[in-house]
């Protein structure tokens, strides 16, 4: 799948996402780890994104990955969906459509929304 997401709504992602941090930081310091923790196993953002917004994720499961791998991140992710405000990150995830899982999970980490401009490659 390819993705292009303008400056501005890069720019209006982030704004979105340091309201979210500053409104419930319990749950966004949940999510940044949900999505360090999809960065150290090499999963696809589009895997993590599937699971947190209750979408089909079978077509970016792992592979070659130990059942109990799985079992261990799903239990994190489980972590987060019972949080009380999921429904706050799901609305702010879903609010920013064109930028993808990926480039929003790299603005809850930090990277600048000039960083992200233009195309990206999501391979699935």
């Amino acid at each position: 799948m390819i993705t292009l997401c303008s400056h501005s709504e890069l720019k209006e992602a982030k704004e979105s996402l340091e309201n979210l941090e500053r409104t419930y930081p319990s749950l966004y310091e949940k999510w940044v780890h949900i999505i360090n923790l999809t960065r150290a196993l090499q999963f696809k953002y589009q895997y993590m994104g599937c699971l947190i917004m209750n979408e089909d994720c079978r077509r970016y499961s792992p592979e070659f990955v130990q059942g109990s791998v799985i079992r261990l991140y799903k239990s994190e992710i489980e972590k987060l969906l019972s949080d009380k405000d999921i429904e706050a990150l799901r609305k702010t995830i879903s609010s920013c459509p064109n930028a993808g899982y990926a480039k929003i999970s790299l603005l809850a980490l930090g990277r600048t929304p000039e960083s992200l401009v233009g195309t990206s490659a999501i391979i699935s």
